[in-house]
């Protein structure tokens, strides 16, 4: 019999519901994985394998409430747990344990799973790294900031790991590590409770196995469903190849890979042109510096004015530059993301973009987390990008692309993914 640590959420969901396993079985068998792994590893900040099977016993004994009842969830550890740890990444916080769960937490009681416990993230989920490598290569980052959920499920240590994107904190380390990585649109889900780092971007994402849990995770967050998005049974999409202003910037194999990718979805039926964005997008990169650095000086001014050489470099560098910025500044950012709102909103339509994921491989080392280069603008622009694992580089790690729609188009971005990974012929169902 297969390993219950390497399925997908929702195989685990199948069995559960047909007596097949039981939530303390999966639970068991993930932790057997996280100890034979997590020297190597590094993924995770906290995990109680007591509290874990305690949770799994109590949801055997439960009328299952949602197919996430008995599957366990890794939670990045910016997201509040009031029965666990919550550092942020920061020896501020090393000792703390807040007094209420985050709303998605909550939610995800409420749905059934286990908690496993807290993944590790960068600094405030920002650039200083965690101690995480890539499963796939322990030498080289996971990507940041969301590393230690994307480590967690693509090494098989639980099925469902929950981060948060700001820059390019979710897809970034899905590229690198080679995981399905999914960032719906900005407000797709309540955010309280997980600490801010730019209100204005922040946006909860995740990473699954399988296209097929997608739904199933969407279902308990957001109150509309993703109806259609589990099937393959869709005409062809219509998919626009899109070169961003700094595409240039990108290493030859990940440009040639898009490009590749684009084409075989073309010769496999669907529409496809291309979209090259002009060189005012690249003043959406800018703004984003500006809104970044302003907002992050506020959401952390009580660290910064009670801890501040607690506070790593990177992070106060970016601190001063917002205390530095003006008003007019600022609004002048936010108009600058109203405007390539609108005018990305109608070069795409209601087309998929294809595009690129991180700038290649991962980089070698632990000492940074990669570049959110070819991540930033989405976020600024508030739409869905949904990563797929497409193949290798040159080093043998992973590489793919990213999918996106317009904000709002959940649906039409996952059954598009869908229809891309059966033309594909990747293993990324079931």
């Amino acid at each position: 019999m297969t390993d219950l640590h390497t399925l997908s959420l929702s195989a685990l969901a199948a069995r559960l519901r047909a007596g097949d396993t039981t939530a303390t079985a999966i639970a068991e068998a993930c932790l057997a994985r996280v100890e034979a792994r997590e020297d190597t590893v590094k993924a995770w900040q906290f995990v109680d394998p007591e509290r874990v099977l305690e949770q799994a016993a109590r949801r055997d004994r439960e009328t299952p409430s949602s197919a996430l009842h008995g599957v366990p969830v890794g939670l990045k550890d910016i997201i509040d747990t009031e029965d666990m740890p919550t550092t942020y990444g920061s020896p501020i916080y090393a000792d703390h344990t807040p007094r209420k769960d985050a709303i998605m937490v909550q939610r995800l009681r409420a749905a059934g799973a286990v908690l496993m416990g807290k993944t590790v993230t960068t600094q405030f989920a920002h650039r200083f790294p965690g101690k995480t490598a890539n499963p796939r290569n322990p030498a080289h980052t996971p990507g940041g900031s969301s590393s230690g959920s994307a480590a967690a499920v693509v090494d098989d240590m639980t099925p469902l790991a929950f981060g948060t994107q700001t820059s390019g904190s979710v897809i970034r380390p899905a590229a690198y590590c080679g995981v399905i990585g999914f960032k719906p649109s900005f407000g797709w889900t309540d955010f309280t409770g997980a600490k801010h780092l730019a209100a204005s971007l922040d946006t909860l994402g995740y990473y699954v196995r399988s296209l097929d849990d997608l739904p199933l995770v969407h279902a308990v967050l957001n109150s509309d469903a993703l109806p259609g998005a589990e099937t393959t049974d869709i005409a062809a999409p219509n998919f626009a190849l899109c070169r961003t202003p700094v595409w240039d910037r990108a290493d030859e194999c990940a440009q040639a890979l898009a490009e590749a990718t684009a084409d075989r979805l073309g010769n496999a039926g669907a529409g496809l042109r291309t979209l090259d964005l002009d060189s005012g997008f690249a003043r959406v990169l800018e703004a984003q510096d500006t809104v970044l650095e302003y907002e992050m000086a506020r959401h952390l001014a009580t660290e910064r004015s009670e801890n501040w050489d607690l506070i790593a470099a990177p992070t106060q560098e970016f601190i001063r530059r917002g205390e530095d910025c003006s008003e007019e500044k600022i609004a002048d950012a936010r108009y600058v993301f109203d405007q390539a709102r609108a005018d990305f909103t109608k070069a795409l339509g209601d087309d998929i973009a294809i595009t690129l994921s991180a700038p290649g491989e991962a980089p070698k080392g632990l000492d940074s987390t990669g570049n959110a280069l070819f991540n930033r603008m989405w976020t600024a622009l508030h739409v869905p990008c949904l990563h797929l694992p497409v193949d290798a580089g040159p080093q043998g790690l992973p590489l793919g692309v990213t999918l996106i729609a317009r904000k709002g188009h959940e649906q039409r971005l996952v059954a598009a993914g869908r229809w891309a990974a059966t033309a594909l012929d990747l293993p990324l169902f079931g």
